[in-house]
């Protein structure tokens, strides 16, 4: 496959992504990067904090509720396997497990969704 096509690619996932996270979290970040590696997809998220959240950030309580709902929350949504469907047909795998991570301070969000096999798409 040619670097054309792996961009392309790249830009949908990463579309993908931000719908998932607007439908079920009402919020989808401003930007993405979606990079591939073996088996991993790779997405890197800005602007992830709603108004409401960005207030919560300023005490440790609410940091820490962030912290939990941007990432524990976001792995029960891809519990239901019907989530992440779209983003296993466009890459041709089955996700088997994600990894999830989220930096208030930062408002960086990181996912890492990892394939059942290498798909063939490493950024280089």
């Amino acid at each position: 496959m040619e670097k054309s096509s792996h961009a392309r690619i790249a830009h949908e996932f990463s579309n993908l992504v931000r719908e998932i996270r607007k439908t079920h979290v009402g919020k989808g970040p401003t930007h993405i990067v979606t990079r591939f590696a073996g088996p991993w997809a790779i997405c890197e998220m800005k602007g992830n904090l709603t108004s409401v959240e960005k207030f919560m950030s300023r005490t440790p309580e609410g940091q820490r509720m962030i912290h939990e709902t941007r990432t524990e929350f976001i792995k029960k949504i891809y519990e239901d396997l019907t989530v992440g469907r779209p983003l296993e047909e466009l890459v041709n795998a089955r996700m088997v497990t994600l990894f999830v991570d989220f930096r208030f301070e930062l408002d960086i969000a990181m996912t890492v969704f990892v394939f059942d096999r290498p798909l063939g798409l490493d950024s280089d």
